[in-house]
């Protein structure tokens, strides 16, 4: 399955409850807060970002 075409968009689309495929930038923003204090007191964790499909 390829994201990027139109067949393939609709089918991801359909596995993310958040109704949008996520952009480099939201991976990068959980990056950005578990390299940061606010994330200080995490030790430890799976951090899926999926748009919700794990759900599924």
């Amino acid at each position: 399955m390829d994201a990027n075409d139109g067949e393939g968009r609709k089918m991801a689309l359909r596995m993310i409850p958040l109704n949008f495929i996520g952009q480099p930038e939201d991976i990068a923003n959980a990056v950005l807060f578990l390299a940061s204090d606010e994330s200080r007191y995490i030790t430890g964790t799976e951090l899926v970002i999926d748009g919700g499909a794990l759900l599924q």
